[in-house]
């Protein structure tokens, strides 16, 4: 197996012997920051886990339902509430916050339906920003259509409204991705940070905190997993931080996300911040993580008493670390090896590669308006609002816009681009474009522009998360005194999602959309 386009990786092996002490081994290979020689990453580097802390998350909150079990916690609950457990509904326990589109969902969902992905919204990750507040979301969530009432990709409020970090009571190197990280309290974290490396060229790092905002490295990650496989059970110390009845609820799974599985795996199951399956016989508890910059992945094998820890200091390497696991548990209980698999590295431009995800269809129809006709401010209550640019957009706000793009587009080109810019600033993303495919439906494609470069790279590029930036969108038109205007657009992201709303409602584009943008 070769894994091409990772700068940087960063390895930690737990196995528990049969006297039950852990064995550890680290590793690190590559580079760690922009500035370094060459092969300067350690296995203490520090790197954003992403979705690798969801994990942490359900912990700490499994925790602290415990310190109101038996009496540590003595905070008021809220007015009607006698209890917080996994039952407990969530409208209950955030009483004026929680509220979804969906009456039944909101009346329904628990702790345990929100921390499994389950609590009837989709994932709607463009609808916030890195300036929101846990309030700001929660309260915008009553705006974002859900598929059905029982069909969800899982909830944003897990990434968004609950940033407490669990109790790492021996971990000394876990932080969470605050914007006072960036602060002098944090210095010596940030000059350890690893600096990730974007999917196409130059530097990427910072994310605000969060469920997906925990900082560590490989060496501190495995105190973490050898605690994990010992059933919340600190070895060394034989302390527990982990009750057992926490412990086994947030590993469990309890919704079904793959009924069918390639080869060599069982069917795919998905519990509070854990997925869980088995690989050829030998089950696997494990969470990937992915932000620009990192791919993260943390897995242990309950039965095996193996676990890892694997860190790359790249975007967009999900398959990648997929790869490394199974080579690892391959080799550990020497199984046959699976096909090997040469991941080849990215050579195509930035510009090529978005032109070949919003490749037009080859007999495409034309716009009903012109192109500048579509340009404007958008409004939609869960989304907010935005600006389209036309590339012969004049206002000031545009040509900051089109100067972003510039380094990126041949403005100047004959035909011009049948494109609109949009700045768009969210968690993953800066800008976005609207590429011209049929008709009046633009693809859209999210992305992070660095057109003056990041750190020392002076050079301009660009970043998306392939497989998760892209949507399309379709305009709408309304007559007014005789004359055709645009009345919206609707955006869809989310297929799956949309699909699901086409089936159960037969709605128009507006009513079966993620966002529904009416033109102001």
């Amino acid at each position: 197996m070769r894994i091409g386009t990772i700068p940087g990786l960063s390895l930690g092996i737990v196995q528990i012997g049969e006297d039950g002490k852990p064995r550890i081994e680290l590793a690190a290979w590559g580079r760690g920051t922009e500035d370094a020689e060459e092969h300067d990453l350690t296995p203490e580097g520090l790197f954003g886990l992403a979705s690798c802390s969801k994990a942490f998350l359900a912990t700490s909150v499994g925790l602290l339902m415990d310190d109101f079990a038996e009496g540590r916690n003595v905070t008021p609950l809220p007015d009607g509430v006698t209890q917080f457990d996994w039952n407990t509904k969530v409208k209950d326990t955030l009483p004026g916050d929680w509220e979804l589109a969906d009456e039944w969902a909101t009346e329904k969902a628990n702790w345990q339906d929100l921390l499994s992905h389950v609590s009837g919204l989709p994932r709607h990750d463009y609808s916030y920003t890195p300036g929101d507040t846990p309030q700001d979301i929660a309260r915008r969530m009553r705006y974002l259509p859900p598929p059905t009432s029982s069909d969800s990709n899982g909830p944003i409020t897990i990434r968004c409204l609950y940033s407490a970090p669990t109790s790492s009571r021996h971990m000394q190197t876990c932080h969470m991705w605050t914007s006072s990280r960036r602060g002098s309290s944090c210095l010596s974290t940030w000059r350890r940070l690893p600096s990730g490396q974007a999917r196409l060229r130059g530097r990427v790092v910072g994310l605000n905190a969060g469920p997906g905002g925990i900082i560590s490295s490989a060496a501190d990650m495995t105190k973490w997993i050898a605690v994990l496989l010992n059933a919340g059970v600190v070895p060394s110390t034989n302390r527990t931080i982990i009750p057992q009845w926490v412990f086994d609820e947030v590993t469990t799974a309890h919704a079904i996300t793959n009924g069918q599985p390639p080869a060599d795996l069982s069917i795919q199951g998905y519990g509070l911040g854990w997925g869980r399956w088995s690989y050829k016989g030998h089950e696997i508890v494990t969470h990937t993580g992915g932000i620009p910059g990192f791919s993260t992945l943390v897995a242990f094998l309950p039965t095996d008493r193996l676990g890892f820890v694997i860190l790359a200091n790249a975007g967009a390497k999900a398959h990648e670390n997929d790869e490394i696991m199974y080579r690892i548990v391959d080799e550990v209980f020497g199984l046959p090896e699976k096909p090997q698999v040469v991941v080849t590295p990215v050579e195509a431009t930035s510009g090529e590669m978005l032109s070949c995800l919003n490749r037009a269809p080859r007999d495409r129809r034309g716009l009903s308006l012109a192109l500048d006709e579509y340009a404007g401010t958008y409004h939609d209550p869960g989304y907010g609002a935005f600006t389209l640019c036309a590339p012969n957009s004049t206002s000031h706000y545009c040509s900051g816009v089109l100067g972003d793009f510039a380094p990126f587009e041949h403005f100047d080109s004959s035909p011009a681009p049948v494109t609109l810019y949009v700045a768009w600033r969210r968690m993953w993303s800066t800008h976005a474009r609207l590429v011209h495919r049929d008709g009046d439906a633009f693809g859209v494609t999210a992305t992070a522009l660095f057109p003056h470069g990041y750190g020392k790279n002076e050079s301009a590029f660009e970043t998306y998360e392939e497989g998760e930036a892209e949507g399309r969108a379709e305009f709408v038109f309304e007559e007014v005194k005789g004359v055709k205007k645009v009345k919206g657009l609707a955006l869809m992201i989310d297929e799956h999602a949309v699909a699901a709303r086409a089936r159960q409602t037969r709605g128009t584009v507006e009513e079966i959309a993620d966002a529904w943008f009416v033109k102001v």
